[in-house]
């Protein structure tokens, strides 16, 4: 699936029906057993790091300084970027609004959004901003945000 500036990875069925994410790793794997080639399967796990500036724009700002993001699909880049942001800037009160909470981080997960969120201490809510967030007052450890951060 074409994108612009970003490669999505699509399990294709084909791939999946032999435990790999697509139809082209079932080919290759088919294709080392043939020659008899042993191999390893997505079991090396390489650390880097992304040293770069990044800017986030949050999709709504209450008055009372709350940070709303909504969201219906919440991917992997997505919840890294929110604990890099929750990590470098305490005192933003960001919340997120999803479309349904109750959806799976991915394909086998047993963890939910609102699993996730409860997890690193994020309040969520399911398709609408609560009342009680629009009516809350402004708390003292959290300051509106400025323009820039």
């Amino acid at each position: 699936m074409a994108t612009q500036g970003r490669r999505r990875t699509m399990a294709t069925p084909s791939g999946i029906k032999y435990g790999y994410r697509s139809g082209l790793e079932d080919k290759v794997s088919k294709q080392l057993k043939e020659s008899g080639v042993t191999f390893e399967y997505e079991t090396l796990k390489i650390v880097y790091e992304v040293n770069e500036t990044r800017k986030y724009t949050p999709d709504f700002i209450l008055p009372n300084g709350i940070i709303v993001e909504t969201k219906g699909r919440f991917v992997s880049a997505d919840r890294k970027k929110h604990l890099l942001i929750q990590k470098q800037h305490p005192h933003l009160d960001i919340r997120f609004v999803f479309s349904n909470s109750k959806a799976k981080l991915n394909k086998g997960s047993k963890t939910s959004y609102a699993d996730w969120c409860q997890r690193y201490g994020f309040k969520w809510a399911d398709k609408w901003i609560p009342e009680g967030w629009i009516n809350e007052a402004t708390a003292p450890s959290k300051r509106k945000p400025s323009r820039k951060i």
